[in-house]
């Protein structure tokens, strides 16, 4: 009779979830807040980095619309790696190491693979998020498909409610599969060098533990990007690089790792 198959016992470091308060997201953006503080140069640098991404997308989206979604899949494999950058200055802060602008910028290179391939991810995610998008548009959009420049009027006509119950769904479920994804994978690659499939399952994880505060922390990170986009985006420049900051801590704060039980060596003397 044949036995049933039972998994190898785990091996290495073990993600634990860790049980979060309410107020836990605050306390991100206060760390955050000091690791800006500390480095200013380093988060003015990145800041900028974000402010011209976000000009460059609103410059596309007023002279030819429909290259903005080719332009936000370069902007998601571009900015993973900015963020990563920021990560790094509060990972050298907690170790007591002092973060400097070089390895800020090269700190990707040793986890190049699972970057690539988490990137690879939330890219396909994005152009399945744009299919949709195109597919709600064309089945409830009652009063024709909008121009760039009356988009905000035909979109909130109220011949076209369906389409903004609709439209707010599928994005809602996107956007929180795409959260769910990345909220604390990046930092896990930089931190434990893990692969993109192990970082974006415990990022899951991590949700599913903690629903309430990481739906708290998504509002808050929508919130202050909203925030920083008027006007001009150049909220951005202080925003994009504290959010970075923060996230580091949400990570840290999130996940507690276990190591694993190191086997007890036998006493050579005690060798035949």
């Amino acid at each position: 009779m044949s036995q049933p198959y039972v998994p190898p016992p785990p091996v290495g470091p073990q993600a634990l979830m860790v049980s979060l308060g309410p107020l836990e997201p605050f306390r991100w953006l206060a760390a955050g807040l000091r690791d800006l503080v500390a480095h200013p140069g380093i988060g003015l640098f990145y800041g900028l980095c974000f402010w011209l991404m976000a000009s460059t997308l609103a410059a596309v989206f007023r002279a030819k619309p429909e290259y903005t979604l080719s332009l936000v899949s370069g902007c998601l494999l571009v900015g993973p790696f900015l963020a990563m950058g920021l990560y790094e200055v509060s990972r050298r802060r907690e170790r007591g190491q002092r973060p400097d602008f070089r390895t800020s910028l090269t700190c990707w290179a040793l986890h190049i693979r699972s970057m690539g391939t988490l990137v690879l991810v939330l890219i396909v995610l994005e152009l399945l998020w744009g299919r949709a998008s195109l597919v709600v548009f064309a089945v409830f959009f009652n009063t024709g498909m909008p121009s760039n420049t009356g988009v905000i009027n035909a979109v909130f006509n109220p011949d076209n409610w369906e389409f903004v119950v609709v439209y707010l769904a599928v994005g809602g479920a996107f956007a929180a599969l795409v959260f769910s994804t990345a909220v604390v994978s990046i930092p896990m690659i930089l931190d434990r060098d893990t692969d993109a499939i192990t970082a974006a399952i415990n990022s899951m994880r991590v949700v599913f533990a903690n629903p309430g505060v990481m739906l708290l922390w998504g509002l808050l990170i929508t919130t202050l990007v909203v925030v920083s986009l008027l006007p001009w985006a150049l909220g951005l420049v202080v925003i994009g690089p504290l959010l970075g900051h923060a996230s580091w801590h949400a990570y840290r704060g999130a996940i507690c790792w276990q190591e694993a039980p190191v086997s007890p060596t036998p006493d050579a003397s005690l060798k035949t």
